[in-house]
């Protein structure tokens, strides 16, 4: 009878033991799902933050070429350049004159006095 209560408890501890193993593995496991759900989530609003600036920076960058496009299509008409060449590159056209007047009030002019000496003959 000692014996047998003997196994009893011997096998009440082994089955305590694993319990316990299995408590903490179990546990382990759910912590690890715990830390893996969390960091999707973080992973998945930082994506779509992301995403959010990207998208903002292509569209921006596709309204500026179809400026730039527009640009194009004006700049290559012929009256357009020859306004191009006229006021910016002060050019002019073949049987014209071109004067270019300086109106800048910043530049004061230079005086300088000279000394008239007679020549001697």
């Amino acid at each position: 009878m000692t014996e047998n209560k003997e196994e009893i408890r011997v096998t009440k501890s082994k089955t305590g033991f694993y319990y316990s193993f299995l408590t903490i593995v179990l546990l382990f496991c759910l912590i690890q799902i715990g830390f893996g759900g969390i960091l999707n989530i973080s992973k998945t609003i930082s994506y779509r933050g992301k995403i959010s600036v990207l998208t903002k920076i292509r569209d921006h960058a596709q309204a500026q070429n179809l400026e730039l496009k527009e640009d194009i299509k004006l700049f290559s008409s012929s009256r357009s350049l020859e306004g191009i060449a006229r006021n910016n590159l002060k050019m002019a056209g073949e049987d014209e004159v071109l004067i270019l007047i300086n109106n800048n009030q910043s530049q004061t002019p230079i005086k300088k006095k000279f000394k008239h000496k007679k020549r001697k003959k």
